[in-house]
Parts: structure tokens; C-alpha cells; sequence
């Protein structure tokens, strides 16, 4: 399975596996199933924090970080200024289709390797797979290079390694390390990859010709992990940390079988669609789950063309939309690390420009962004894609002493930033753009509109029109019901690690799916607990993200951050770096907080230059609040009668609906 596209995939609020979210592929094909087979090895864990450390429960206690991390940032040194060129040089000779047919003929050279992990662990069926796959691709596949097996049989690869076998043996783990080269790892991997070349045909055939084939297999199949590393480079603030667990996450689902059963069993429809009449947009047919399951559906929001190339991702001949877009840079405070935006301008570089605001904690290029840049360019708009204040990287470069969380000032700040982005645009491009728009969603959304109230007062960016989509109404109403999900999920570790693990493989067993074309979703196949499991998964990995951001810590030492982090919820981040204490007050008085929509009310009920579109079921909000916001903005704001939070941005119905009012005069 590909964790690289995933990764792409970015619900923006809600998914890092979902998300951990699309386009390239990894070294490793995933196939990931059901229930776990009966010789689970369970991992004693102890509960230590108030939400759980996905880390320490899937690869236990680092006893080696200070080593490991420099290990780490010695490896992402090397990978960087050694390897990545070389995988550049051999992307931009190899077509993608070479490049997929190498991959195919080295896992069925590898069948040895499989085939002995099977019989030591006395799997009969696996045996019987992986020897009618290797048949089958080495006579009808031309040697490996194609797999008819899977696509015209339908057998899929078992995927077995030896570190499965040695489990099986009982064989215990060891403690996390990170080696030179060989990256993260543990004894018993070490074991088994030694275990692995000694069954390397490869290995017994001494000639010259034979060894550059093999570093030709082996140079094609480490160039899919690039796209991977660079997203984790990039994305979060702490690197070592998520590559951590995702190193942990897979090994458990592995070597607990998790990845050999049919997992996907669609669930329930368990919701209601709300009453026509009080909707403004009617989605047909959406069939709703419930409101965390349907909000997981913004992972369909896509468009084949973005990353569609005859060259792989690293390829320097790649021109596909998603390649296209350019990185700038602008100076924000004197002395801390330049802002980087996104941008893709039109041939007519006087044409309208839309510039979006992603969800809390999302960077300038998400994947919602591209796929919204992408809708919007090819109605003739340039694009700016910028980050969300609620996200890492912002924060960085701003002045000291900046703690994201108050609309406002945030909106400030987002303006301060936009119009230095226009300013180098206009400057570098020597134009006026004919129009400039923001979009913005979830907390970006809300943000969208703070800059719009400030806008009327100073009007320093021009802009003609604003949209909100899905803004939270009363922030601190938002932040109670994000906790309220981690809190459901911090009693028993040993059943958040195995729920976890089985979500997570369903999600990459959904992708493969998808990968493959045989995927034709209705509902999704999630129960509402897997739904929070993933939404509390990825939205505490932002709050861990920013928080290692504001206390600056290096990343090359051993740190006890986490220990922090795993101790606070969103609304203990309010009330220790915003202050905000009175939580519960404010809540029954909106109209006095400043983290509300309706201390901006005066603006909604006096302007017509914005338009919001909410669903009647976004859990982040409720029917009062959509009501009262009613009375201020009129028929300003759009209520879709389904689609949860984001969970519509997929539906014809609403882009249809978008581009439509996007375009329309005020």
C-alpha cells in the first residue's frame, strides 16, 4: 500500500492515515484486512497520559533517542543530498511505466524470501498464494514484469517477511533504533532482513551483469520512498516522531496478521437526512452515516488530473498540474525562517486570483488545496495557497510570543501575510490581477471571515468576495467537541492499540481499492468509534505539531515533550497559552467572546460580499448556532441538508453549486 498518497491526501481537518494521504508509490505494496488472527502478540502497555502516545504504544519505551535522532538526521542528510539526486537522475530516464514493471519484477524475485516466512510459520494458504503468484507472473507476466495474478486471477500477495516468521517464533522485538542507511528498525527486523539476503537468489549468481542488476532493481525501488520522505520532511515539525510511528504502526499490523483477512464490511446507515425545507442545497442519495463518518468522506474531495504524468513524481519531465505549482518565499519578521506559499498563475497574468485558507493545522500544500487550485484554474483563475496560523510553520515565522488561537488576531496576521504574498506576485509579474477572492474552510473558514470584517475597515487587500466553508460558529464550542472525542479514548491502551492498528489497516486495505480501481463507495466502511479514532489520531497530531513548534524544541536531542503533549487537550492549549479559562461562561454568553462569529455580527448583517455554506450536521457546530447565524447573514449563508463537517466538498452538487456563486457579480 501506498502511505505516500495517502499522505497527499490530506482530509484537512480530520485524517493523517486517511490522509497519511495521493500520489506516488512506496516501495512496499500494503494489502491490509480484518480481524487479527489468533496468535496476536500483545504488547503489555501501560496507560502513563491522558490521550494516547501512539509512539511509545507501538514501539515501547526509546531507549536510544538521543542516538536514534541523530541517527535519524544523519539519514535524512544523506538521503537528501546522495540519494534523492540520484533517484531524480533515474526518474527523469525511467517512464513511470519502467519504472512499475521493474517494481512488479523485483517482489517476484523476492518470492523465496516469502515463501520460507510462510512455511515457518506453517501457513499453508500463503504458500499455496505466493506459489501460484510467482507461476503465474513469471510465465504469463513475462518474468515479474506484470501481475496477472492480481489482476486477472485476483490472488493477492501476502506480503510475508521473515520478521513476521521470527515473531511467529516468538521471537521478542527489542528496543527502537535507528541505524545508519538501514533507518528505523528494531533486533528482530535486523534479524530478519539479514535472513532476507541470505534467500536473495540474487545472492548466489557471482557475476558483474548480476550485481548491476540488482542495484538497478534495488536504485527503481528505494526512488518510490522519495515522495514519502519529502512529505515528512516538510509537513510536520518533528520528523523522527511520526516516521516513529508509522515505523510502529505497520510492524504491528504485520506482524499481528492483520493484513490477511477482508476488513472491509460496510456498515450501517445509521442517520437521518435532515427535512428539505431547511436546507438551501439538496445532496441526493448521500446516504448518511454519522456525523464523524460522513466528514471523513472530504477524502474523496478528488481529481485524477492533478497528478496525472507519463513520468513518476521525481521526475524532472513531470509537468502534471500538482508539479506545476510553485513555491515562494517572503520575509514575515526580521530574523526567523521565511514563509513559504504556493502559487500557479495564468498565461494572463492580469486574470482573477483566488487564494485559499486550508483547515487548522494544514501548510500551504494540502491536498484539499491542490485539488481546490486545480477546480479553480481551470475556470481561469491564478492561485495562491497559504497555511492555516493554527499550524507550525506559521507560527515559526512569526515574532516571538505569537500563540495562535484568537480569530482575530490570527486574522490579522493572515492579512499581513496575504498582502506581502500580492505585493511579490504583483511586484515579480509586473500586473493587477482583474480580482482577487479568498476561500477558505473549517477554521480557516472562520478566519476567512475575520479578515473579511477587518477588510471593511482598512481595505488592504482589495478583495472582491469571501467564502466560508463550514466555519466553526463558537470556537470554544468547537474546541469541547474535538476534545470530546480523544477523551472516549484513554482507559485502555491495549484496545486503542489494537483498534487503532485494525482502522488503520482498513483504511490502507479501502486505499488499495481505490489504487486499483475496484473501489465504489456508497458509504464508507467505518464504524463511528473508527471514525474518532481517526479524527482524534490526526487533529492531536496537529496540536502536538504546533505545540513543538511554540516551545522550540531541537529536534536532534532526546526531548520529554511528549509527555506534555500527551497531557493536553485543545482547551488545556487555550487556557494555557491564550488564557482563555472561562470556557463554560463564555459559552453561555457567545455574543460577548471575541472567539465567536457573532462578535463580528455587524459586518455579516451589514455586508453581502461573503457567502458562508454549512451543513446541518457538522458536529462542530449545532441548530441553535446555525440559527442565530441565520439571522445576521440572511441568505448569505448556504445549509447543505447533509455532508457533516466537509464531508460534501466531493459532491458534484456543491462544486457545481460553488463556482456558480463564485462567479457570480455581487
Amino acid at each position: 500500500m501506498n502511505f505516500s498518497k495517502i499522505f497527499k491526501n490530506h482530509f484537512t481537518v480530520l485524517l493523517l492515515f486517511f490522509l497519511l494521504i495521493f500520489n506516488t508509490a512506496i516501495a512496499e505494496e500494503y494489502v491490509i484486512s480484518s480481524s487479527p488472527s489468533t496468535d496476536i502478540q500483545v504488547v503489555e502497555t501501560t496507560q502513563e497520559s491522558r490521550f494516547p502516545d501512539y509512539a511509545k504504544m507501538y514501539v515501547g519505551e526509546d531507549k536510544f533517542e538521543r542516538f536514534n535522532r541523530k541517527m535519524f538526521n544523519l539519514n535524512s542528510g544523506l538521503n537528501k543530498y546522495v540519494a534523492r539526486p540520484i533517484h531524480i537522475l533515474w526518474s527523469s530516464i525511467m517512464p513511470k511505466f519502467g519504472m512499475d514493471r521493474l517494481r512488479d519484477a523485483y517482489n517476484n524475485i523476492e518470492y523465496p524470501k516469502r515463501l520460507v516466512s510462510c512455511i515457518i510459520q506453517k501457513d499453508g494458504e500463503g504458500v499455496k498464494i505466493e506459489t501460484m503468484r510467482f507461476l503465474t507472473n513469471t510465465t504469463l507476466g513475462l518474468g515479474g514484469l506484470f501481475d496477472p495474478a492480481d489482476k486477472l486471477l485476483k490472488i493477492k500477495p501476502t506480503n510475508e517477511n521473515m520478521e513476521q516468521a521470527l515473531c511467529k517464533c516468538k521471537l521478542k522485538s527489542g528496543s527502537y533504533l535507528v541505524m545508519p542507511v538501514l533507518h528505523s528498525c528494531t533486533p528482530r527486523s535486523l534479524c530478519g532482513r539479514t535472513l532476507e539476503a541470505a534467500l536473495d537468489p540474487c545472492l548466489y549468481v557471482a557475476a558483474p551483469v548480476t550485481s548491476i542488476v540488482k542495484f538497478g532493481l534495488m536504485l527503481n525501488r528505494t526512488s518510490y520512498m522519495q515522495p514519502l520522505a519529502r512529505m515528512i520532511e516538510t509537513t510536520y515539525a518533528d520528523p523522527y516522531d511520526i516516521h516513529k510511528k508509522l515505523f510502529g504502526m505497520e510492524n504491528y499490523i504485520r506482524n499481528n496478521n492483520l493484513d490477511r483477512e477482508e476488513l472491509l464490511i460496510e456498515e450501517e446507515t445509521l442517520a437521518e437526512q435532515n427535512e428539505t425545507n431547511e436546507a438551501d442545497l439538496i445532496l441526493e442519495n448521500y446516504n448518511p452515516q454519522t456525523p464523524v463518518v460522513d466528514s471523513m468522506r472530504t477524502a474523496l474531495f478528488e481529481n485524477p488530473d492533478v497528478y496525472k504524468s507519463f513520468w513518476g513524481e521525481l521526475s524532472i519531465w513531470n509537468r502534471s498540474f500538482a508539479k506545476r505549482i510553485k513555491t515562494g518565499k517572503i520575509e514575515i519578521t526580521e530574523g526567523k525562517p521565511e514563509y513559504q506559499f504556493q502559487y500557479i498563475m495564468q498565461r494572463d497574468k492580469t486574470s482573477p486570483l483566488m487564494i485559499i485558507y486550508p483547515s487548522i493545522g494544514e501548510g500551504a500544500k494540502t491536498h484539499h488545496s491542490v485539488i481546490f487550485a486545480k477546480m479553480f484554474y481551470d475556470a481561469g483563475y491564478s492561485v495562491v495557497m497559504q497555511g492555516n496560523p493554527f499550524q507550525w510553520e506559521f507560527v515559526k515565522s512569526m515574532p516571538d510570543g505569537y500563540f495562535p488561537g484568537f480569530p482575530y488576531n490570527d486574522a490579522q496576521k493572515l492579512q499581513l501575510v496575504t498582502s506581502k504574498i500580492l505585493e511579490k506576485l504583483q511586484t515579480k509579474y509586473e500586473c493587477e490581477f482583474s480580482e482577487k477572492n479568498i476561500i477558505g474552510t473549517s477554521l480557516g473558514a472562520m478566519y476567512t471571515l475575520f479578515v473579511a470584517e477587518t477588510e471593511s475597515k482598512n481595505n488592504l487587500l482589495g478583495i472582491n468576495k469571501f467564502i466560508s466553508v463550514c466555519p466553526p460558529i463558537e470556537l470554544k464550542y468547537a474546541l469541547k467537541q474535538l476534545d470530546k472525542n480523544s477523551e472516549e479514548f484513554n482507559t485502555n491502551p491495549d484496545e486503542v492499540k489494537q483498534k487503532t492498528a485494525v482502522t488503520a489497516a482498513k483504511i490502507l486495505q479501502l486505499y488499495q481499492l481505490k489504487n486499483s480501481g475496484d473501489l465504489n463507495i456508497e458509504t464508507l466502511p467505518f464504524s463511528d468509534e473508527e471514525g474518532k479514532l481517526i479524527t482524534t489520531f490526526v487533529l492531536r497530531q496537529k496540536l502536538s505539531d504546533l505545540i513543538f513548534a511554540l516551545e522550540k524544541v531541537p529536534n536532534n536531542k532526546k526531548t520529554d515533550i511528549y509527555e506534555t503533549i500527551n497531557n493536553m487537550s485543545y482547551r488545556d492549549y487555550a487556557e494555557k497559552y491564550l488564557g482563555l479559562a472561562d470556557f463554560e461562561t463564555d459559552m453561555e454568553e457567545p455574543e460577548k467572546s471575541n472567539t465567536s462569529l457573532y462578535s463580528i455580527n455587524k459586518y455579516l448583517s451589514e455586508n453581502n460580499n461573503y457567502l458562508i455554506y454549512h451543513s446541518l450536521d457538522d458536529y462542530f457546530v449545532n441548530k441553535s448556532q446555525l440559527a442565530k447565524l441565520k439571522e445576521y447573514t440572511g441568505d448569505r449563508l448556504k445549509c447543505l441538508n447533509c455532508g457533516a463537517h466537509l464531508g460534501f466538498l466531493y459532491r458534484k452538487e456543491f462544486n457545481d453549486a460553488l463556482m456558480e456563486d463564485i462567479k457570480r457579480k455581487i
